[in-house]
């Protein structure tokens, strides 16, 4: 609902695993993934982006802090894409198992869910498979700055930012949910031309092709939550259907 990873809410709000979240809990969410630090004796942007695995321009781009002066301890700042370092032991049914014993969950990681044949569309008709399936269940479709983004079924859009801001990386992107309870989630526009809470059509336009957020080039991140995303089986470089 709010674009950001299962790991930054667990991170903030100190839970053990995803099944530690109950009707009235109220919960931290921060504005994008990655972790809130308050600043310590001696913390720099430097020290903090690598202990998080972060970067310390963007940490002080997000922040409004000048690099050149010293952080105020006590402060909370936040790291975008940062990361808690914890020892890895194994992957297991879809979830991440740490030294600890704790396990956290990514639903979407790696492409988990159903096939859903003929129920998407092509978001960005024309656009070439740029890279494959990666992190949410996402693929990359290259096309020109400005190219028309259609909603890839229909649906009621439940997230759209168009302020500029970093949002995990996503930059200016549109979440739409469907009636096969999925969600498709289309990024790094130039802008969004849609509104939550409004319902689409699939092939509506919902925004154009740009390269805001964490983009070396123009084109659209595609994800979609709860499902086989329907390119990933199509090889790079391709102009490819949906399947």
């Amino acid at each position: 609902m709010f674009g950001v990873s299962v790991n930054t809410i667990i991170w903030a709000n100190n839970l053990k695993s995803t099944r530690d979240v109950h009707p009235g809990d109220m919960l931290i969410i921060l504005p994008v993934s990655g972790i809130e630090h308050i600043v310590m004796k001696g913390d720099t942007l430097k020290s903090i982006a690598k202990k998080y695995t972060a970067d310390a321009t963007e940490i002080a781009q997000f922040n409004g802090l000048d690099p050149e002066t010293p952080l105020v301890v006590g402060s909370k700042i936040i790291i975008p894409g940062g990361e808690v370092s914890t020892p890895m032991v194994s992957r297991t049914g879809g979830g991440i198992r740490f030294s600890s014993g704790r396990v956290i969950y990514e639903p979407y990681l790696g492409g988990s869910g159903p096939a859903q044949p003929g129920y998407y569309d092509n978001p960005l008709p024309g656009g070439v498979i740029t890279q494959s399936i990666h992190g949410w269940n996402a693929v990359d479709i290259g096309a020109p700055r400005g190219t028309p983004i259609h909603a890839a079924a229909s649906g009621t859009v439940i997230v759209a930012r168009s302020n500029g801001g970093w949002n995990g990386g996503y930059g200016n992107y549109v979440v739409i949910t469907h009636d096969n309870n999925t969600e498709t989630l289309y990024a790094h526009m130039t802008h969004a031309i849609v509104s939550p809470g409004q319902a689409v059509l699939g092939g509506q336009i919902i925004g154009y092709v740009g390269m805001t957020g964490m983009a070396t080039g123009p084109h659209l991140h595609f994800e979609v939550r709860g499902a086989k995303n329907p390119f990933a089986q199509c090889p790079l470089g391709s102009i490819c259907s949906p399947q």
